[in-house]
């Protein structure tokens, strides 16, 4: 996906290195406003997005909940977040004044992208180790993901409802946003890819056949 690419106003960007908000070196409100439209490019629905700030630490986090196209009336939902730590952005600010215009800064400072995939509970919910295998020949290197469940019971004689969350974490470097180069395109191919997984599979855990 192609990023926000280079601001041109690095020389304000000095003086407003305390204000998060007035980072002049990359645009990162910019880069999540692509990535909702480069989602629906690969086969996902939009239907929320937060922002968060914190005022002590000006640590913001965007958010955006989605779902694969075929699943508007569930039951898989998915949800990403990218976190952005202050730190990283003066750091990379601090590499890209220092090469110039004519540098390539290098993908060594990177931010952390989270994808989530939930289901509902599944009154028939798979092996865990089974499912973990089969997610990790499809997530492969480029999507590593992580299975854990919880166990629920509504009443002490009745079978427990398996609710099984999926987790991704992959990293975004800050120096592909900047240049404008494509980023996520593999791993939203594969979250499709699990995301088709998932929903073929889900009637029968939800024991709905």
């Amino acid at each position: 996906m192609p990023g926000a690419g280079r601001h041109d106003s690095s020389a304000d960007s000095a003086s407003n290195r305390g204000n998060l908000g007035a980072m002049a070196v990359i645009d990162l409100q910019g880069f999540v406003a692509d990535l909702k439209d480069h989602v629906a490019e690969h086969g996902f629905h939009v239907h929320d997005e937060r922002h968060f700030i914190e005022t002590y630490t000006n640590r913001q986090t965007w958010e955006i909940d989605l779902h694969p196209d075929r699943a508007c009336d569930g039951p898989l939902d998915m949800h990403v977040a990218l976190e952005v730590d202050p730190r990283s952005l003066i750091h990379f600010e601090d590499e890209v004044m220092q090469i110039g215009d004519t540098g390539e800064p290098s993908d060594d400072i990177t931010l952390p992208f989270t994808i989530g995939f939930a289901l509902p509970p599944l009154p028939a919910g798979p092996d865990l180790l089974v499912l973990a295998t089969d997610l990790a020949g499809i997530g492969g290197t480029d999507l590593p993901l992580e299975v854990s469940a919880v166990d629920s019971f509504a009443a002490v004689t009745d079978a427990a409802e398996r609710a099984v969350s999926i987790v991704a974490r992959v990293t975004v470097p800050l120096a592909r946003i900047y240049l404008g180069q494509e980023v996520l395109c593999d791993v939203l191919d594969r979250c499709q890819q699990v995301g088709e997984f998932l929903l073929d599979r889900a009637p029968a855990w939800l024991d709905e056949l």
